[in-house]
């Protein structure tokens, strides 16, 4: 039975359809590999009650059919409400908050018939691409339990590559949804800013920077479940309607242009041994019959980083501002949430509206190269997966970090932009660590990347490497 927690999602759906496995005969499975490595990795919180579980699966059995999700479990990140269950956002002041309803992006997945077990892990409040806070612990990478998952989506990255899960959700402002993939050999994918609308709360104009997005073993079921999150909440001025993915998922890719950015001209600082298996890995698309070309850096970086910093803070400042101003809360938030909601509060109005025409800069120079390339390639992380006892690296290869967030600058260019950008799974370190490489194009092109993670997918199977805790469990 455990051979089917290998599958991909999508065939195991339709396994089920097709009667060769029952929604309880899954369950069942799911949870007893849960049983198993949860305890090592710590990537599934609030785990509910396994009876309720199993029962709601049998009850899917009986049911009619709701969608291709029907009867799959699916653990939701902390950052998201999922009615009934916990919402701590990884922080002390919501711990045993219970949401009310699902947020928008949650719901539509129930609705698809998927089974809500628990929640995934989650940095507090998710700043930071490590996954560790006061209320659960920190997620070990199931690849070596001694190092960092990635974050803020490394509770379900790692849940991923543990098959405690056949796909899930996560969110993205500063690489929260391909850091952690890269980290734990699996795909991540940031949709086009607006496809996934995420809750109608506080200003839904200005900020323009995170996103909620899909995460699977295979682009095939990425493109599956951007499907059920994607489409336009009437409330939102900025969501527009989405063509879906999973149709156009088999193409063929030759011919493609695909630029190739390295570390921008040296700008971003390495760990050893990163640069070289992404660019041996990238040949790969030689193999596929793309066109791979090394690009030199389109935009002066340092003045991506100020746009950047200043929009993030103004923006984390606009949504917890709240908690900073009452001594209480403020008493329960982590160093990194105070220096980001203090420098957010400080910024004049035109100090932001500079930031924000640097972005629109860039965004315009970034239109005109895609104008050449069909896609553009970054690695995913600047640095392996670290000890997991650590805060953040503090110096890459020599050069100091003077934030708790530059060493993951690498990601920030096309966040900035709102840009589609698919985690694909590039190989491993000698000592076995999973690394990936960041494949992005122009806004709306999320159909187009997914068709050559599919087809990279195939040629590569880089996905098919089982972590270490599994053969251990």
């Amino acid at each position: 039975m455990s051979d089917f927690l290998d599958q991909d999602a999508v065939a195991i759906s339709a396994s089920i359809e097709a009667g060769e496995i029952t929604c309880e005969e899954f369950m069942a499975a799911t949870l007893e590999r849960i049983l198993q490595v949860n305890g090592d990795v710590n990537a599934i919180v609030s785990l509910r009650d396994p009876d309720e579980i199993m029962e709601e699966a049998r009850a899917a059995d009986r049911s009619e059919r709701r969608g291709w999700m029907h009867g799959l479990p699916l653990a939701v990140k902390d950052l998201a409400n999922a009615k009934g269950l916990p919402t701590t956002m990884g922080s002390p002041i919501f711990e045993g908050q219970i949401a009310e309803k699902d947020d928008i992006m949650i719901a539509r997945m129930r609705a698809a018939g998927a089974i809500i077990i628990g929640k995934t892990n989650t940095p507090e409040f998710g700043l930071g691409s490590h996954t560790f806070n006061p209320v659960f612990g920190a997620t070990h990478n199931p690849y070596d339990l001694s190092r960092s998952a990635g974050g803020s989506s490394g509770g379900a990255a790692a849940a991923l590559a543990c098959r405690m899960l056949p796909v899930a959700d996560g969110s993205d402002m500063m690489g929260s949804l391909r850091n952690p993939a890269a980290w734990n050999n699996v795909y991540g994918f940031r949709p086009s800013w607006g496809r996934v609308p995420t809750e109608p709360v506080g200003d839904t104009f200005l900020h323009q920077l995170a996103t909620k997005g899909p995460m699977g073993r295979s682009p095939r079921d990425i493109a599956a479940l951007l499907d059920v999150q994607s489409g336009p909440d009437r409330r939102q001025p900025h969501g527009c309607p989405a063509e879906p993915t999973l149709p156009s998922i088999e193409a063929d890719v030759k011919g493609r242009r695909i630029g190739w950015l390295r570390d921008w001209g040296g700008a971003y600082p390495f760990e050893s041994g990163i640069l070289e298996l992404c660019e041996t890995a990238i040949g790969k698309f030689d193999d596929l019959g793309c066109r791979v070309e090394e690009v030199a850096p389109p935009f002066e970086s340092e003045e991506i980083w100020k746009s950047w910093t200043t929009l993030r803070s103004w923006a984390v400042a606009g949504g917890s501002a709240a908690l900073y101003e009452n001594a209480e809360t403020r008493a329960k938030l982590k160093p990194e949430a105070i220096w980001e909601i203090e420098r957010g509060m400080g910024f004049s109005a035109l100090e932001v509206h500079r930031a924000s025409v640097v972005r629109s800069n860039w965004f315009k120079r970034a239109a005109k190269l895609f104008e050449e390339y069909d896609a553009l390639l970054l690695p995913s992380a600047q640095v392996w997966p670290f000890p997991v006892e650590w805060r953040h690296p503090e110096e890459i290869s020599g050069t100091k970090m003077d934030t708790y967030h530059r060493w993951m600058e690498v990601v920030i260019p096309i966040g900035l932009l709102g840009l589609p950008c698919l985690n694909i799974p590039a190989g491993f370190s000698s000592g076995g660590l999973p690394m990936g490489l960041q494949m992005f194009g122009a806004r709306g092109s999320d159909a187009a990347l997914l068709q050559l993670g599919h087809a990279w997918h195939a040629a590569t199977q880089h996905t098919a490497s089982l972590p270490g805790v599994i053969a251990a469990s």
